[in-house]
C-alpha cells in the first residue's frame, strides 16, 4: 500500500482545543504580568469548581503572600458568586469567613440598607389607626 501524504493546514487548525487559551492570553496582553496571572488563576478556579461555586460562595479559597507586607486572597463573593482576588476586586471579610464580599457588592449592600431601614418605619401603622381598630 502506498502512503498518502497529509496536507498541512494552518497552525491554528492543528491545535483546535487551544484556541480559547490563545484568545484569553491576547485579552490579558495589555495588563501587567501579575494582574494577568491573577485573572488566569481566577478562570482556573471557576473551571475547577464548576457548580460547587454556589456551595462555596462567601468562602476563602486561597491565601498567598505577595511580599512580606501584602497578602493576596482568592475568595468567592457571597452575592455575585464570582471568584475574586483581594487586590483586584477588594475584600470585605466576614468574622466567620462565611459571607465574604467584594467591594462592589459591599457598597451596593450598604447603599440598599438605609433605604430598606426607612421602608418599615413608613409602612408601620400609626397610633390613630390602632385606636380606631380597637374601638
Amino acid at each position: 500500500m502506498a502512503k498518502t501524504r497529509k496536507t498541512k493546514g494552518a497552525k491554528g487548525e492543528s491545535y483546535g482545543g487551544f484556541d480559547d487559551l490563545a484568545e484569553e492570553s491576547e485579552e490579558d496582553a495589555d495588563l501587567p504580568k501579575d494582574e494577568a496571572g491573577r485573572r488566569k488563576i481566577k478562570r482556573q478556579y471557576t473551571d475547577l469548581l464548576g457548580i460547587r461555586i454556589e456551595k462555596l460562595r462567601g468562602r476563602i479559597l486561597n491565601r498567598e503572600r505577595i511580599n512580606k507586607t501584602i497578602e493576596g486572597i482568592y475568595f468567592i463573593c457571597a452575592d455575585c458568586m464570582k471568584v475574586c482576588h483581594s487586590l483586584d476586586e477588594g475584600l470585605v471579610e466576614d468574622a466567620n469567613n462565611q459571607r465574604n464580599l467584594c467591594m462592589s457588592c459591599s457598597k451596593a449592600r450598604n447603599q440598599a440598607a438605609p433605604s430598606e431601614a426607612a421602608r418599615p418605619a413608613a409602612s408601620s401603622p400609626s397610633r390613630s389607626s390602632r385606636k380606631k381598630a380597637s374601638a
